[in-house]
């Protein structure tokens, strides 16, 4: 079975954690470092014969071009991070509104190709922004992966389906929903998608989670990484106790992790797996009304 594997193309600067610490406004005083860790995951997919989905933050598609031209020339997804990494629950409708279809816009100019999916920064569609989903569909994109199913301080929908299902919003129509991937432990949902999780647990015990996951669902199970996470030697943020160990713990071992993954798994891009599901076939998926 092949599962997919995401990468949201942000800088390490830009993470929701630092946001407190970080103004938007002064983000371009950082060096960039973005570049260099996603060609990296780019020779590293290359090694594996991988293809992947890269969720590209506006801000840096805007500032970098020519990296997302070499995404989508090596033959990986592009799709959309939205435009300036902001939480969803904390931004008005419109300026949410004007951010998704500018992002939208930059990339398929770029790559002149369509944009079909989209990722929300920090999974921050919750049940205080469900609003978004009807931007979303506005906007004309085919598929979202924005809903981790879990229960967590900043993010998450508890109760919403750990499986891709057809979204249904009354008022606006409907668009494939591929949540973060958790796993079912009772009454508990474990997240096991990725990101912190991946570096925080073992090894070992990411590869049980992950396969446990493939056994409870029967579905393919969906992972992301930032290109900040196999980058130990970027500068450090001062921020609060959580924040940084949320950002800085096992990174100098996560590209070897990252390593193993792709070798013990097989993965290709949301829009294959989508697409060997039938997810984009009438009448076969599962409707869910949010």
């Amino acid at each position: 079975m092949r599962n997919a594997i995401t990468i949201d193309v942000e800088d390490y600067f830009q993470v929701s954690a630092f946001a407190e610490v970080v103004e938007t406004s002064k983000w371009d005083s950082f060096p960039l470092r973005v570049e260099t860790n996603t060609h990296n995951i780019l020779n590293l997919f290359d090694e594996v014969d991988v293809k992947g989905t890269f969720f590209v933050l506006g801000w840096v598609a805007e500032r970098l071009p020519g990296l997302v031209t070499e995404i989508a020339s090596r033959g990986h997804e592009i799709a959309s991070h939205g435009y300036s990494h902001q939480l969803i629950y904390n931004q008005k409708p419109e300026v949410f509104k004007q951010e998704t279809f500018r992002s939208k816009q930059l990339l398929e100019d770029i790559i002149q190709q369509p944009v079909r999916g989209y990722r929300a920064a920090s999974y921050s569609i919750t049940a205080q922004s469900k609003w978004a989903l009807d931007t979303l569909i506005e906007a004309g994109f085919v598929y979202d992966s924005s809903i981790f199913p879990i229960k967590h301080d900043r993010y998450g929908m508890p109760g919403a389906p750990d499986y891709p299902h057809r979204l249904v919003r009354e008022e606006s129509g409907s668009i494939i929903e591929f949540p973060l991937s958790s796993l079912s432990l009772g009454a508990y949902r474990l997240p096991v998608a990725g990101g912190g999780y991946f570096r925080l647990y073992p090894y070992f015990l990411s590869r049980f989670f992950l396969n446990c996951v493939l056994k409870q669902t029967k579905r393919p199970f969906i992972f992301y990484l930032h290109p900040w996470e196999i980058d130990p030697g970027q500068p450090r943020i001062e921020a609060s106790r959580l924040s940084k160990f949320r950002h800085y713990n096992n990174l100098e071992s996560c590209e070897d992790r990252l390593r193993k993954l792709l070798k013990d798994f097989e993965f290709t891009t949301v829009d294959d797996v989508l697409h060997t599901m039938s997810m984009f076939e009438e009448g076969r998926p599962e409707s869910v009304i949010y």
